[in-house]
């Protein structure tokens, strides 16, 4: 059978997804169901994935693609609040700055998912275009939209209330 073949994978793996995971999904506990999902999703054809070749980028597609069906189905159920609760695991990602994780949330999840593929996977927009079930140009276009997004929102200065104003 395959499962230490799987279970040599996951051992490796893991982390690095659980890291993806959390900067699409922007929340620790989506984060883990989503690497859970997409590692389940994948032990049920291992053999078939292993033997064409390194698994890593299959498995990360398979990630990406359970990440966006599950925000297609979430968007029908969603409510609007006032204010949206601090969730990202600072331990995670330890060298990022919240502000960054911050901007990236608000990032629409397409744009968002080129974003974290390009730049934190270090995926080429071919390997990204793969990932995300897309055209190369689709993910070009994705990412320039958001780096913009994401410098307008990070340059933007911070209004503070002062005691004495």
């Amino acid at each position: 059978m395959h499962a230490a073949g799987f279970e040599d994978f996951v051992s490796r793996e893991q982390p690095a997804l659980l890291r993806l995971a959390v900067l699409l999904a922007g929340d620790r506990g989506h984060a883990e169901d989503l690497v859970q999902t997409a590692l389940l999703k994948t032990y049920r054809h291992w053999d078939r994935i292993t033997g064409r070749g390194e698994p890593t980028a299959y498995v990360r597609r398979v990630l990406v693609t359970t990440h966006i069906s599950w925000r297609r189905r979430l968007s029908t159920t969603e409510q609007v609040v006032e204010t949206l609760p601090d969730c990202a695991d600072p331990t995670v990602v330890p060298d990022d700055d919240e502000e960054l994780r911050a901007a990236l949330r608000s990032l629409p999840p397409r744009m968002r998912t080129a974003v974290v593929l390009r730049f934190y996977a270090d995926l080429s927009e071919q390997q990204a275009a793969v990932a995300m079930g897309c055209s190369p140009s689709t993910v070009n276009t994705q990412t320039t939209r958001g780096l913009a997004r994401l410098r307008a929102l990070l340059s933007a200065p911070v209004l503070t209330t002062g005691e004495g104003s």
